[in-house]
């Protein structure tokens, strides 16, 4: 475990005292807790059972990253934001929204590693390279930080504050000039019982920060936490539970989800948008009748949240870094629009009719 700075104790709090929300100037809600003031701690995804994304990723720590080459913009050699500056711009946005919480489980994921050697290793074979010849940096890193001291209950399961954060340079043009950087941000619910996020742009998400310094970074960072409706978000979600597809309904749902990837370009225009492919929607079907935690019930029912999870878990589990935010949030606006059908409205009715 690499620890920042020693961690208290966090205790419990009784569900009608999860969230204190006062209102700001702007009108927008700030959560704020009762708790003391709390320090920070970093901790390996041991601690949850499973990381918060699996696909194609490895685990580091913050030593690792500050430790690789930061890649530069070609024409003036001028120097990304590195992975650990965007890092901790985010944790410096975090402390002055929450300065008396605690943050724990912070992880960070990588893929796509870019290797090199140092000039004086030109010539010589890649097996017999010396590790002091060797370069390294990663294309892609997500880290995801929680916030325990800041949560509520769910159908059973416990949810926590989360923010998660995605850098993929492939997302900017490093063969030009120094220009425009872009990030993505999300502050929402983890599931404690999957480790799946639970996240949306109606209420805390910007699935593309971009930013010419890492200022403009934090201050983007701060207006995205100031700005959640973490109320709103947890109202939402707790009305998925009261809502469920029967056996048949899932079958339907699950053949149109199939057929959407291959229809018509006129035809699939007109329907809602949905990112999850094959991979995903086997893991759908077959998490349908086995997993333990959100598979239907003995009648063949599966309420709205337990497919919510469905989607977040085969997310976590096969998406890559840079498309994980983004099927996060289509997961959620996919199953409230599947809520909507289910009342009678028409723009997702296809998909379960």
């Amino acid at each position: 475990m690499e620890t920042i700075a020693p961690m208290q104790t966090v205790q419990s709090m009784q569900s009608n005292n999860v969230l204190q929300v006062r209102t700001a100037p702007n009108n927008n809600a700030l959560i704020r807790s009762t708790l003391s003031p709390r320090r920070t701690t970093e901790s390996t995804s041991t601690l949850k059972g499973s990381p918060f994304i699996e696909a194609n990723t490895v685990a580091v720590t913050l030593d690792d990253l500050r430790s690789d080459f930061i890649p530069v913009f070609a024409k003036d050699n001028e120097s990304t934001i590195s992975h650990p500056e965007f890092i901790e711009a985010v944790h410096e946005a975090i402390y002055q929204i929450f300065p008396r919480e605690s943050l724990s489980n912070v992880e960070y994921r990588v893929s796509h590693k870019i290797c090199g050697r140092i000039p004086s290793a030109v010539s010589k074979p890649a097996d017999m390279l010396e590790d002091w010849e060797k370069t390294q940096y990663f294309e892609r890193m997500a880290f995801s930080i929680e916030i325990p001291s800041i949560h509520d209950t769910i159908n059973g399961n416990e949810l926590v504050l989360s923010i998660v954060g995605v850098r993929a340079y492939n997302h900017t043009n490093l063969y030009g000039r120094k220009g425009i950087e872009t990030f993505k941000l999300a502050i929402g619910f983890n599931n404690l019982v999957c480790t799946n996020l639970c996240i949306s742009t109606k209420y805390g998400l910007s699935s593309e920060i971009q930013v010419f310094n890492l200022n403009e970074l934090k201050l983007k960072s701060l207006e995205l936490f100031q700005n959640y409706k973490a109320k709103e978000h947890l109202e939402n979600m707790k009305l998925l539970p009261q809502k469920s597809l029967t056996e048949s309904q899932f079958a339907t749902f699950l053949g149109r989800t199939r057929l959407y990837q291959y229809l018509p370009k006129k035809q699939k225009k007109d329907l809602p948008e949905l990112l999850f492919g094959d991979s995903h929607l086997n893991m759908v079907a077959k998490d349908y009748y086995n997993d333990k935690r959100f598979s239907n019930c003995e009648e063949g029912y599966l309420n709205l949240w337990n497919l919510y999870n469905l989607f977040t878990n085969a997310n976590r589990s096969s998406s890559y870094i840079d498309t994980f935010i983004d099927r996060g949030n289509n997961a959620a606006d996919f199953i409230d629009g599947i809520s909507l059908a289910l009342d009678g409205d028409n723009d997702y009715q296809w998909f379960i009719q």
